[in-house]
Formats: structure tokens, C-alpha cells, sequence
């Protein structure tokens, strides 16, 4: 880290073969590396040397390595391994010869310009030609692919750049859609091992334009689940400008890849760092008020005296303001904390579900192997791919825990043993529900009806904690049952993922009272308001919501007062929590205010 970096992260630029091409006119390299150095503090560029079978001359590289060098900027190498990335991301064949032969060309060329290489998020296959077909005889085309890729990487990739450069460090960056992974030959089971570290694509882009239809939580918890998979060697967070309708958006993608402690963020790419900071998005800042991201006073200094914008008022302008303002409270957090989540290598399963669950207020710590140590376990579908996860649930059980399972989980498992915990059946009926019942007298509304899977069970052998009502029946949202000394509780899941931002807010406090029983604060309020918590008694509450929200934030009677660590002020009007009866519950309550799109960071007392 230079004297010029921020201090609790590195910030990288990646460029394309097509941009590095460009590079070897130096004054084209000088002006535009310029104006992102004076509003973004850079301590790393990756040349790229490949893609689309086009390959950077090393004269080039060479001139644009210097440069950088003498910048104070550290140089590392790039590989995009697509024939053309235009035509549906066409990647390489690896049964070909040909491209095989290529790619250990290209390895070994770049390995010995760089002691850094980076994979680019394009080492998967979607190739089936006919020697693809043939080759993958009887297999699935997932058990074929997973196979192929791994053997490329160490006979392809590993083996020509440590040859080459036997100092060599290489790293493969994973996309985001990891979901579906092993069907294009993503091997997260045996590839991190092999790799000298891996990399995270943390971008969401705009959830409903863009092709994942990803929630913001993602950003957040990809990074975790894959820090989890290789502890240690998760080298950092990588976002686009893609899919940007709003700056908000845009930035939002670094805080929470910083908020999920990435040691470097990689801003793609260095030709989308010349886009203009246009009309449109600058007025997707106005009028925030007090906010997180103050746009008045980011653009001031940048106004000229006749109140015009100068020309390079480009998107790094925006992105050197929003990391200056995380970077001031990182130092503060510790290592972050969530609900123990399993996914088996290679699952699928109410697909992307987690991020969905974050968004409404439930931290979530994704992890590749069975949580056994946890008090509280949370396990979606994707655990079915589990054989044995029937037995670790009972043994989990008989242990005095608490373990959460999705209605899509017990579906799966009703025929394979969990019945045996406890006899309820997810049928294959539907109920809209709009009313919402939680014991004798608490009742709430939601705005619209959604459609949620019903669920029978036998009376008085478990136990509905929230109930969908509809005129002359209830279908259980939230339901409890013992075995041994623990609890299997089992949470509805609608069809529509996107209903779950619809349940009425009393719903998601219970939800959360439920699941978030391990950790020491939850926030109560509207879905699409985060919480990140952290070990050393720090956590941030942001909201995704275009209006200001105002929530409840819940811990232990022992808290004196919360510290908000950003404008260094002290919340001290706490409410008792009171159970039905009146009585006291131990936790108290501490009103917060968010702006639009805005976190806050506090500190317990």
C-alpha cells in the first residue's frame, strides 16, 4: 500500500486487451490515467493480455508497465479466456487442441511478464460441439464439465505459469452467479485449492435489469460464502458500471464489498472509468439530505466559476468520493458475524434465496461445509444436495440446537427422513394471504396478498409461531417443533421470492426474533434494510429504500447507549422491549433514522 492509498483497502483498475492495445500511444495512456488518479487513489492495474483471441504485444505491455511503475502503481497481468466474449460469452473449447494449445501459449507469455496473474471471470465452458458431446459420452453435462475444467486448470493454466515464472502467483476470479457454477464447469470444490488465491465478482448491478436479477445483499454475502470456501486467499471484490441507472446503485456495490472486509476492490474497467458523470446520474444524488453520500459536497470543488461542470467530470470523480467516506470507518469494524448457512459444493435450490433473506435484516454467513459448532443453523434447499443432511439435522437437534429450514428444504426431505423430526407435509397447495396472525391477539395486514405453499402438520405436535390467515383457515409462515432438546423451525417460503419484502414488518421482527437469537443486536423494520454485524460489538444499518425509514434497533438491557461512529454522536432514548404479559424481555430499543439509500455505523455502549 502507497502513500497515496486508502488505509484500510487497496483499489485495483482492470484493462482490457482492447484498452492496453491503445496504450501504445503513451500520451493516450498519460491523459486518461491522469484523471482517474486525481479522483481515485490507485495502487494496482491489471493488464489484460488476452481475449477474444486478440493478444497485447509485449512492447506495449512493457511501456504501459513502466508507466504505471513509476506512477507508484503496482502491475499485474490479466487473462480473458473467451474466443468472443459478443457472441454469448463464447468461450474457449476444451477439447479442442487448438485452443488448448493457445491457452498454455498465452499462460506462459503472460506468467513471464507478471509475477501476478488474474483469471477473469470467463474459465467455465459453454461450449458443446461435437468433441464436446463425444467427450462427455454418458455424464451429465454439469459432471462433464466440472471434470474438464478442473483438469484444465492444473494441466492449462497452473502448470505453463509456474513453468514460466516459477514466483508466479495466480489467481481465478469467480463471477456472481455461483448458483450455477458447476453447469459451465465452475469447480469451487477443487479449483480454490489448486489456485494461488481466488477473486469475487461482488457485483449486483440493477436487480431487475440486469440478466442474475440479483439482490444488493449479494454483493455482500458472495464474498463472505467465498472467503469461507478459502479462508484467507479471497484476494478481493471486483464491480462494473454495468446495468447503472443510478450512481446510488453503482456505489452501493463498493460499500458492501468493503463492508465485507475485501482487502483490494477492482474497479472494471479501464474504459469504463472515462464514462461521464451525466445529467441523469448526477441528479440521482440531489436532494439527499443527510445522507452517507453527500453530492453537494462532492461536487463543489469541481464546479467552474460560471457553475458549469469541467469535462472531466467522469465516473472516477464519484467513485474517489464514496471511497473516501467508507474508508473513515473501517478501521472501526471487526470480523464480521452472521446465521451459519450451509450450501454443499455444487447445489442448487431455491436459487440465490440468501441474499434475498439479507435483505431483510438477517445477516448471513454462507458456508460449503456443515456449521456443526453453530448454536443456529439455517439450511435452504441447496442442503438437500447433502445425503447425510437428515442425520446432521438430528444431530444438531439432540444437541440442544436450534436449526431453520426453508419450506423448500423440508419438500425435498419429506420423503428422505424428516418427517421422523417432525410429521408435516409441505403439500402441493397454495394459499394468498394477506392477514397475518401471531398467538391469541396479535394480528397485522400486509399491503398486497402473496402466495405462499401450505403446509399441514399435526395438532400439538408442533406449532405455528406466525400464521397467514385467509377468511376461514390459517397456513403456517413460521412454525416450531421439539426434538430431543432442540428446535427444527420451519420458515415459508412464497413462490415469488420478491413477496418476502412484502410480509408486514410485525412479521419480519418475529422472523428475526427466530433466527438472529446467537447474535447481539437485530433491527426491527421495513424489508430491504441490512444489517452487518461484526465481533467487536460494531454493526451498520443501510437501507435500499427511496424514502427515509425509520427503525428499531434491538439489544441487550445491559447497553447504555449506541455510538454512531460517523457523525461521532451518542443515542441514549432507549425503550424497554415488554412481552405480552408486560414483563420485561432483557433487550431494549433505540429509534434510527436512515435517509434514502444511506448506512449508518454504531458502536454498543
Amino acid at each position: 500500500m502507497n502513500s497515496n492509498s486508502h488505509r484500510h483497502f487497496n483499489v485495483a483498475i482492470y484493462a482490457r486487451v482492447y484498452e492496453v492495445q491503445q496504450m501504445a500511444k503513451l500520451e493516450w495512456l498519460t491523459s486518461r490515467f491522469d484523471v482517474m488518479h486525481r479522483y481515485i487513489k490507485i495502487d494496482k492495474v491489471y493488464l489484460e493480455t488476452h481475449r477474444d483471441m486478440i493478444v497485447a504485444e509485449e512492447a506495449t505491455l512493457q511501456q504501459a508497465r513502466d508507466f504505471l511503475t513509476s506512477r507508484g502503481v503496482q502491475v499485474s497481468g490479466g487473462i480473458t479466456v473467451t474466443v468472443n466474449e459478443r457472441n454469448r460469452f463464447e468461450t474457449y473449447c476444451y477439447t479442442n487442441p487448438e485452443h488448448r494449445r493457445k491457452l498454455r501459449e498465452v499462460v506462459s507469455y503472460t506468467a513471464r511478464l507478471f509475477d501476478e496473474v488474474i483469471l477473469d471471470d470467463f474459465f467455465f465452458t459453454n461450449c458443446k460441439c461435437a468433441s464436446c458431446i463425444a467427450a462427455k459420452g454418458t455424464r451429465s453435462w454439469t459432471e462433464f464439465r466440472l471434470d474438464l475444467m478442473a483438469e484444465a486448470a492444473r494441466e492449462l493454466v497452473l502448470e505453463p505459469a509456474r513453468a514460466a515464472n516459477p514466483n508466479v502467483k495466480v489467481i481465478i476470479k469467480y463471477p456472481n452467479w455461483y448458483e450455477h457454477f458447476q453447469g459451465l464447469g465452475f469447480n469451487l470444490e477443487a479449483e480454490p485449492p489448486l489456485f494461488d488465491g481466488l477473486y469475487t465478482g461482488t457485483e449486483t448491478r440493477d436487480p431487475v435489469v440486469g440478466n442474475q436479477h440479483l439482490q444488493p445483499y449479494h454483493g455482500y454475502s458472495i464474498f463472505r460464502y467465498f472467503e469461507n470456501i478459502k479462508p484467507g486467499g479471497n484476494g478481493g471484490g471486483w464491480v462494473d458500471t454495468g446495468g447503472m441507472r443510478e450512481l446510488d446503485r453503482y456505489v452501493e456495490q463498493f460499500w458492501l464489498t468493503l463492508f465485507a472486509k475485501a482487502p483490494e476492490l477492482t474497479l472494471f474497467d479501464f474504459r469504463q472509468m472515462q464514462y461521464p458523470l451525466t445529467p441523469s446520474l448526477r441528479g440521482a444524488w440531489q436532494d439527499r439530505g443527510d445522507t452517507s453520500f453527500n453530492f453537494d459536497a462532492m461536487i463543489a470543488p469541481l464546479r467552474q466559476p460560471d457553475g458549469t461542470w469541467p469535462e472531466e467530470t467522469t465516473i472516477p470523480t464519484a467513485i474517489g468520493y464514496a471511497l473516501e467516506q467508507v474508508d473513515g470507518v473501517l478501521g472501526e469494524l471487526g470480523v464480521p458475524l452472521g446465521v451459519a448457512c450451509y450450501r454443499p459444493y455444487h447445489a442448487t435450490g431455491e436459487e440465490f434465496l440468501h441474499s434475498y433473506l439479507g435483505m431483510l435484516g438477517i445477516p448471513i454467513d454462507l458456508r460449503p461445509k456443515f456449521p456443526a459448532e453453530a448454536q443456529t443453523v439455517l439450511l435452504t434447499e441447496s442442503a438437500k444436495f447433502d445425503a447425510d443432511i437428515v442425520e446432521k439435522v438430528k444431530g444438531q437437534l439432540i444437541a440442544g440446537k436450534t436449526v431453520i429450514v426453508t419450506s423448500g428444504l423440508f419438500k425435498s426431505l419429506q420423503d428422505r427422513g424428516i418427517r421422523d423430526i417432525v410429521e408435516l407435509e409441505v403439500t402441493g397447495h397454495k394459499a394468498s394471504v394477506q392477514e397475518y396472525r401471531m398467538g391469541w391477539f396479535e394480528t397485522c395486514r400486509s399491503d398486497t396478498p402473496i402466495l405462499i405453499p401450505h403446509i399441514t402438520y399435526l395438532t400439538n405436535d408442533s406449532w405455528e409461531i406466525v400464521s397467514g390467515v385467509t377468511e376461514t383457515t390459517g397456513h403456517p409462515v413460521l412454525h416450531d417443533a421439539a426434538y430431543g432438546s432442540g428446535r427444527l423451525v420451519v420458515l415459508t417460503i412464497p413462490d415469488n421470492f420478491d413477496d418476502l419484502y412484502k410480509l408486514p414488518n410485525e412479521v419480519l421482527a418475529r422472523i428475526r426474533t427466530v433466527l438472529l437469537r446467537d447474535l447481539y443486536v437485530r433491527v426491527n423494520g421495513p424489508a430491504q434494510v441490512m444489517l452487518f454485524v461484526y465481533d467487536n460489538n460494531t454493526f451498520i444499518v443501510e437501507s435500499f429504500l427511496p424514502e427515509p425509514v425509520e427503525v428499531n434497533i434491538i439489544v441487550n438491557e445491559s447497553v447504555k447507549a449506541l455510538h454512531d461512529l460517523q457523525s461521532d454522536t451518542v443515542l441514549e432514548d432507549k425503550q424497554p422491549i415488554l412481552d405480552w404479559r408486560q414483563q420485561s424481555t432483557g433487550e431494549i430499543s433505540f429509534k434510527a433514522t436512515l435517509p434514502p439509500h444511506s448506512y449508518r455505523v454504531f458502536q454498543l455502549m
